[in-house]
């Protein structure tokens, strides 16, 4: 870079930059790429495509105080060495939420909207400043299955039990200005964006001429990053950073490294995209990519070896393998998509033109970006696998299933594996059989292949066993659509695989009971049973409390596992069933062929499907319709409400100053790869727990206590349930019960809300002390919420997972790291011990911090690393949190 570039003002370097082009529609500017590298006299091949994404935004807002000339241009002389340590302020073009999280991100609108009235504001100036898109897709319980009628009882249900919480939408609908909502019953927030949201590339129609960009995101839902596969930048969020992204704030954070995961030859027959992806998910999560960029390269992209739906497989599990996102550049694979789910051809043109002309364009022809490091995926080597029996990153080869179950399970050691011929409800059975979530209903080919499965099974007589429940809760009604078409519908139908409901369901907790006497049996016998699903996590309580052994699957193999009844049976060389006279059915007797799926996918997967099912996808059911439709600008809180009440987030706040911690005692000990779901439960809520005595003595009947995911618009509720989920092993209480902690220096065993609210009115500071990976899975904002509620001020652990990490700074809570190779253990961490932390009043990013920590009168001084990752961080933590931070921000405009 010469010395005029040097000197050169963020204006004119966008002037420079500034072209236009021409396609059928008529004209339209942009920030040309290729320029700007020409002035920092570095080849924008070299950049890979996510880091290009960023760098047009950069270039964009280059006349943003905390952007500015220098940032874009020293990116592209040096990408290698400015990873970790830039501070990148991207400014989104959209924000997208699920109903779990979109509410309570909603709710914390209508309380700023409040606290700006009553400090003299107007409050019609708390509205998303870019559009936002809210689908209500995790509120469907499948309490109906394996019938026909299963979907209008299921409907009828989800109406009654959240008609607060759905009246409270409707208010926002109505009175927020830019935002959007899907109401329930469509489909799957991210199957949604892929089939009809995603622009790919955007256009501001303010500008004259119109103003081109790619189009990039948020979500409040981890796997948000399954857009990366149709080339847009977009990951998951908590719903309190993407609060700010509404409001018009950038989204910090550091430069990350992107590793490019280089995919060569082609899938071996009857291999589908979920044996892909769970491969995947495995070898990225051993290669540690936490809080890095993927990016897809190698020859493989440039064949028809993956499908778009395919690699929509493997972007949507980027939050299983860790990282930020798993972005495919656009290609001619991209275009074909557009064209088939039914984009009209003004964007399919714009898309194509924009992205040639930008150099965010990728075919055979164009050199592999100098990412950080490459990962090689030989597709030709994977096998039909499973994730279990826990953990998404378990992978299984399909023939590995029982023995992986058998060390999940000692106790089945005892009982004889069974056959096809005795089979029964033991330890090991399947009690749930799901085709579910976004992951894999989002691909034809795999719903295809689950269809012609079923067919080829019930040609031979098969039925799943009586103990499996069977459901089908699909991302979008072109699925159903599809599947009529072609008539496999009837034939999942005969295996028990009704439409149950559009939604996320099983996937996200949603899995309804089981049949009474099939509960009692289970509990009766102690047995360890499973869950099989074509979702995207299996948290052991997560899919449904009583199956402690979870295994994620393709479509297919889910409805072969209903048909066997249990994960002991190895599929892959014994019969899964017998026909009605006696012989043998094995697995690979009623596999489909590519050429069969192929051949129905062309005929019944059209876009005209895709228009017809989108055309209205804003109108809602005569249950949505009904619903109240009130539009003040103030919401009208009910102080009766068990679903919807006011958070305190914004009137209590921390000091500001003096945050040093003295005399802290552990709330909890906690060991490695805690989740979100340990933290902040997605399950049924207990009449025997706080969260259940509480609403109980709200007056809320037993019978219609709900889900934590229903009433996560509660605050009372949801800081009484947090760090009571999916079994979580408080290591202060070895022994149990389970949800308790000890209260010190008494001794004394307590709810952990009780423990958190005797430590609160004595004024004594709290903290967390964790292992490695803390807070894994979901972008659940409750996990901070709950943790900030409860008094925590800290988090002590051995490394951070990306997204809750930034929660916990959000919610004014900080995350400390402990320093390599010193754990809980090696520090002797017990009830007793206490903690003396160091804060300054100024903390430079990344900042050590001096850590006295005394137990039974000895004492051992540690280094903690503030993991407050930039100065934006270190500013919104030291008010308290993004809220405080928003509308102190507002207010003094």
């Amino acid at each position: 870079m010469n010395d005029q570039t040097t000197s050169i003002t963020p204006a004119a370097l966008q002037a420079l930059c500034y072209r236009q082009f021409q396609t059928s529609q008529g004209q339209f500017g942009y920030y040309d790429l290729n320029i700007l590298a020409d002035q920092a006299s570095a080849p924008l091949s070299a950049m890979p495509y996510a880091i290009r994404i960023i760098l047009e935004n950069l270039l964009r807002h280059a006349q943003r105080d905390d952007v500015g000339t220098e940032l874009p241009i020293q990116i592209l002389q040096n990408y290698a060495q400015r990873v970790g340590k830039d501070n990148i302020p991207l400014m989104l073009a959209r924000v997208m939420a699920q109903d779990v999280s979109g509410i309570p991100a909603l709710i914390d609108l209508a309380t700023m909207r409040d606290a700006m009235a009553q400090a003299g504001g107007d409050p019609t100036t708390i509205n998303p400043r870019i559009p936002v898109e809210l689908i209500v897709d995790h509120s469907l319980e499948v309490d109906y299955a394996g019938r026909h009628d299963a979907p209008i009882l299921n409907v009828a249900l989800e109406h009654k039990r959240n008609r607060e919480r759905y009246t409270f939408l409707k208010w926002a609908q109505g009175a927020v200005k830019n935002l959007s909502i899907v109401p329930p019953g469509a489909g799957i927030l991210h199957q949604i964006n892929l089939e009809a949201l995603a622009r790919v590339v955007f256009v501001d129609e303010t500008q004259n001429p119109p103003l081109a960009y790619p189009d990039t995101l948020v979500g409040t839902d981890s796997h948000t990053a399954m857009i990366n596969a149709i080339g847009v930048l977009g990951w998951g969020v908590g719903g309190i950073e993407a609060e700010a992204a509404m409001l018009g704030e950038p989204l910090p954070f550091i430069l990350p490294a992107t590793v490019g995961v280089r995919l060569i030859n082609r899938p071996k027959p009857g291999v589908t995209a979920t044996d892909i992806v769970l491969t995947l998910t495995q070898q990225l999560r051993q290669a540690k990519v936490v809080e890095s960029f993927v990016e897809f390269t190698g020859p493989a992209l440039d064949t028809d070896a993956l499908t778009l739906e395919d690699r929509a497989t493997l972007s949507n599990m980027s939050p299983e393998y860790g990282s930020t996102c798993g972005l495919f550049p656009v290609d001619a694979t991209t275009i074909d998509y557009l064209r088939r789910s039914g984009r009209d051809e003004a964007t399919i043109e714009l898309v194509e033109t924009y992205c040639k002309l930008q150099g965010l364009w990728r075919d055979a022809n164009s050199p592999e970006p100098a990412f950080s490091r490459v990962i090689e995926l030989d597709l030709s080597t994977i096998e039909p696998s499973a994730a279990g029996p826990r953990r998404p990153h378990e992978h299984v080869n399909l023939s590995g299933i029982p023995a992986s179950f058998l060390s999940a399970c000692p106790a089945a050691e005892d009982t004889p594996a069974p056959t096809a011929k005795t089979v029964q409800l033991d330890h090991g059975a399947v009690i749930l059989a799901a085709i579910t979530s976004c992951t894999n209903t989002s691909n034809p080919s795999a719903m295809i292949a689950a269809g012609l499965l079923a067919r080829k099974a019930v040609a031979k007589g098969l039925n799943a066993r009586p103990w499996v429940k069977t459901s089908f809760t699909p991302g979008s009604r072109v699925v159903s659509d599809y599947l009529a078409a072609s008539g496999l519908q009837d034939d999942l139908d005969q295996l028990g695989f009704h439409l149950a409901g559009y939604g996320c369901a099983s996937c996200g907790g949603g899995s309804g009971p089981l049949a009474p006497e099939i509960q009692q049996d289970i509990e009766t016998r102690k047995l360890t049973v499973s869950a099989v699903l074509s979702g995207n996590r299996n948290f052991e309580g997560r899919i449904h409390p009583l199956a402690r052994a979870n295994y994620l699957l393709s479509p297919a193999l889910v409805v072969a596992y209903a048909i066997a009844g249990s994960v002991r049976i190895d599929l892959t060389k014994d019969p899964l069933a017998y026909t009605p006279d006696g012989a043998p059915v094995y697995l690979s007797d009623i596999w489909p062929s590519n050429t069969e799926i192929k051949a129905i996918e062309k005929q019944c997967v059209t876009p005209d499907r895709f228009r017809t099912q989108y055309q209205n996808i804003t109108e809602g059911d005569e249950g949505w319709n009904a619903l109240p439709n009130e539009r003040g600008t103030l919401y009208d809180w009910d102080a009766d409400s068990s679903y919807v009440r006011r958070p305190p987030y914004v009137e209590q706040r921390p000091p500001i100053t003096g945050r040093s911690l003295q005399g802290a005692r552990p709330l909890l000990v906690l060991g490695d790869s805690v989740t979100t779901d340990n933290i902040s439960p997605a399950d049924g809520i207990r009449p025997e727990t706080p969260a259940g005595q509480y609403l109980l003595a709200s007056g809320v009947p037993k019978s219609a206590l709900h889900t934590f995911i229903a009433r996560r618009g509660n605050h009372e509720v949801m800081m009484r349930g947090t760090f009571t989920g999916g079994r979580l092993h408080n290591e202060l209480l070895p022994q149990g019960p389970e949800g308790c902690t000890l209260i010190e220096p008494q001794g004394q065993v307590a709810s952990i809300y009780d423990a958190a609210m005797h430590y609160l009115a004595i004024k004594q500071p709290v903290v967390v002390v964790a292992g490695m990976e803390y807070g894994t899975g979901s972008s659940r904002d409750w996990a901070a919420k709950g943790t900030r509620l409860l008094g925590v001020q800290a988090v002590l652990a051995g490394s951070f997972e990306r997204i809750h990490r930034s929660n916990l700074v959000n919610m004014g809570v900080l995350p400390l790291q402990f320093e390599p190779g010193v754990t809980r253990q090696s520090l002797g961490i017990t009830a007793h011990s206490t903690f003396d932390i160091e804060i300054p009043d100024k903390l430079a990013p990344q900042s050590w911090l001096n850590c006295r920590i005394q137990t039974d009168g000895q004492t051992q001084d540690i280094k903690l690393l503030a993991r407050l990752n930039t100065a934006h961080e270190e500013a919104v933590w030291r008010k308290g949190g993004i809220l405080p931070t928003m509308l102190d921000r507002i207010l003094h405009a």
